[in-house]
């Protein structure tokens, strides 16, 4: 794929998020974060060339080394995979933008321990399981409130900045829609928070409908040919 028709590419996926920004209203602002997990540090420079800045690492030593190979490039990296306790020094380390799965009271109290040590703070969102489904992290829906707020109170050197969800995992996309609809409801009633992410390349539209005001796109921004 030539840069001229990779840019064609990358449009008509800013197309979509834009008709489905207008079918919510017409205020609201979506931003992309570019999930880079399977690709290599010539894939994340192709789309930066054609205007992409935010990157999502499922990993920490991925983040790392593309990082560092990267280093020239004014990215903005996100942590977005689930981080072990044992990785939370190297993570900190890379000083990322904002970490997508803060997904336990354990973890908060780790990291907080770790930022005042560093002197540090970290932007966070904290995850919700508002699918219900056991094959992922994150507070289930009637507590989320209550975790989020006692994060906030215990973990000042955490700033959280709202909720991440990963959509329902089926083909339904009425139950799909419930899950952001949840997520959604949930982020209406956090005190001053800026980002609800949720939505993925299989669901970003109906994400965005729901009212995501970050999407995190892999595979549709880097095609293979």
């Amino acid at each position: 794929m030539t840069t001229l028709e990779y840019k064609r590419h990358f449009d008509r996926i800013i197309e979509r998020i834009e008709k489905a920004r207008l079918r919510l209203n017409d205020h609201h602002i979506v931003k992309i974060v570019a999930a880079s997990k399977y690709v290599d540090a010539d894939a994340i420079r192709s789309l930066y060339g054609i205007g992409q800045r935010a990157f999502g690492e499922n990993k920490v030593q991925d983040l790392k080394t593309k990082a560092d190979i990267l280093d020239e490039f004014p990215l903005e990296w996100h942590f977005i995979g689930t981080l072990q306790k044992n990785k939370i020094n190297a993570l900190l380390a890379i000083r990322p933008h904002l970490i997508h799965s803060l997904d336990s009271i354990e973890l908060a109290h780790a990291l907080q321990e770790r930022l005042v040590r560093e002197n540090q703070t970290l932007r966070a969102l904290v995850q919700v399981n508002s699918a219900y489904e056991e094959s992922k992290s994150g507070f289930f829906p009637e507590e989320f409130l209550e975790r989020y707020a006692q994060i906030a109170s215990e973990c000042p050197n955490i700033r959280l900045q709202g909720i991440m969800s990963i959509g329902a995992h089926t083909d339904d996309q009425k139950i799909v829609r419930k899950s952001f609809e949840t997520t959604r409801a949930l982020f209406d009633d956090l005190p001053e928070a800026a980002i609800c992410s949720m939505g993925m390349s299989s669901d970003f539209e109906l994400a965005v409908e729901c009212g995501s005001t970050l999407v995190r796109l892999g595979s549709i921004l880097f095609p293979k040919s």
